[in-house]
């Protein structure tokens, strides 16, 4: 089992951020558009090969997310129409999320095995989560998921903060 921690700055108006090890070495760094359409973030390796792209869908009735690992589409998260609670699906070919995702404590599985468990680290500043992998194969597909769910709670978020102008 490896564990990776995702820890974004608060005050980073780019949208840079690593994930680290255990012995807080860079694993991954990611690079959000700032300022640009379509909104992406690219997600690099430590020789800063873009090993996954996350791109938001410009011009949709509802919002949509597109996560590509090694340039093939691997998911897909998109808002759902609701008139109470914002609800949104992630479709992916046999990878499904259990638990809780929007307060990012939920498992990842493959085929019902889980290969993956992420938990919200409490009193950070700002956003922290603890990535456990256990299916190194997947790895990359756990980081980028967990990285697009992250950039859909944040656009709920400034959608919400818009209209309460």
């Amino acid at each position: 089992m490896k564990e990776l921690y995702i820890k974004q700055k608060v005050f980073s108006l780019s949208g840079k951020f690593t994930v680290i090890d255990q012995q807080e070495n860079d694993v991954y760094y990611v690079e959000g558009s700032f300022m640009q359409f379509p909104k992406t973030f690219s997600i690099l390796n430590t020789t800063r090969d873009e090993v996954a792209l996350i791109t938001k869908k410009m011009l949709s009735f509802l919002p949509k997310f597109f996560v590509e690992v090694n340039g093939q589409e691997v998911l897909t998260i998109k808002k759902e129409f609701s008139f109470l609670k914002a609800r949104y699906t992630i479709d992916a070919a046999g990878i499904e999320v259990q638990g809780n995702w929007w307060d990012m404590n939920f498992q990842v599985l493959q085929q019902g095995e889980v290969i993956g468990q992420v938990n919200k680290e409490w009193f950070t500043w700002g956003d922290s989560y603890k990535v456990q992998i256990l299916n190194e194969e997947m790895e990359t597909i756990i980081i980028a998921l967990v990285i697009a769910i992250d950039c859909v709670k944040a656009d709920k978020a400034a959608a919400s903060s818009a209209s309460t102008i």
